[in-house]
């Protein structure tokens, strides 16, 4: 993975103002700027980057419509029990026109996004145990196929998700305050997705609401950004005290995801054998499994 750009290797000069065209941009697009763009505002050239990808995979032209390219990603959350994750993708699907039955579960949605499941599993847990077979299952003719073009964006979808869950976990990332609207505006209509936003999307008042809400955003990344310049002066023998407190602290606090049940139930309705998960590739003294490489 791309690792994240310390602040003090981006020249200051015109960085806020890069920071601002992001954030208005991501804005615009999305009727919002979610807690992950927050934080990943602290590092502009990252943000830049993962901004376009997000772009790409989930309003741009493409073989799988927009409400399946987000049933994808609920799918790909939902493995990890990255309750942040689904339900912004919950309510993105829904807003892009996603029939709301599905949202009941695994089990309500067509038989062609079911059968993802097993190498959505795969990919999440024990990505080595992916056999060709696995692909030729879902490519192989008949009336729940997926065409090689709309599985290449599947896959695509499904690890970038995963990877996202991971990053969502290590930063401790919560949900906006308002789910209904994240922070800011409603998003465009779904017709509008597919091509970037007109200029008339940030006019009359709209436009203002967005221009105050960056100028918070802005004021918010400053001080990030000042307390983690002073955390730079702090000694090597005081950090490792803090780590050593942390890690013994953390030991003892559950997290809240495995304890809240109604949370954790809601989001097993999105998957299918929930003991399957995580185990070593390979142990001292026992033979390492079969790869499957691809080129």
């Amino acid at each position: 993975t791309t690792p994240l750009s310390p602040p003090q290797q981006i020249p200051r000069e015109g960085a806020e103002k890069s920071l601002r065209q992001l954030l208005i941009d991501a804005f615009a697009s999305a009727g919002r700027v979610d807690n992950i763009t927050m934080v990943m505002g602290l590092h502009p050239q990252y943000l830049s980057s993962f901004w376009k990808t997000q772009y790409l995979l989930l309003r741009m032209d493409g073989p799988l419509p927009y409400h399946k390219r987000h049933y994808i990603a609920i799918m790909a959350a939902a493995r990890h029990q990255c309750s942040y994750l689904v339900g912004l993708h919950m309510e993105e699907f829904l807003q892009v026109g996603g029939n709301p039955a599905w949202l009941q579960g695994l089990h309500r949605a067509p038989q062609k996004l079911r059968n993802l499941n097993e190498i959505n599993k795969l990919l999440a847990h024990r990505p080595w145990l992916v056999t060709k077979e696995h692909i030729e299952a879902l490519l192989k003719p008949g009336e729940d196929s997926w065409s090689l073009a709309e599985l290449v964006q599947a896959l695509v979808l499904l690890t970038h998700y995963h990877s996202l869950a991971s990053f969502v976990f290590g930063c401790g990332i919560n949900p906006e305050e308002e789910q209904d609207g994240g922070q800011g505006c409603q998003p465009p209509s779904p017709q509008s997705d597919s091509s970037p936003a007109s200029d008339d999307s940030l006019g009359g008042s709209g436009g203002k609401d967005a221009m105050r809400e960056v100028e918070v955003l802005m004021e918010r990344m400053k001080l990030l950004q000042e307390s983690q310049l002073e955390e730079e002066e702090v000694t090597q023998e005081e950090m490792e005290t803090r780590f050593e407190l942390e890690k013994t602290e953390s030991l003892l606090v559950a997290p809240s995801d495995l304890t809240d049940h109604s949370l954790h139930s809601n989001l097993l309705c999105f998957v299918e054998d929930p003991e399957f998960g995580y185990k070593d590739f390979t142990r001292r003294g026992e033979q390492a499994p079969p790869t499957f490489r691809a080129q």
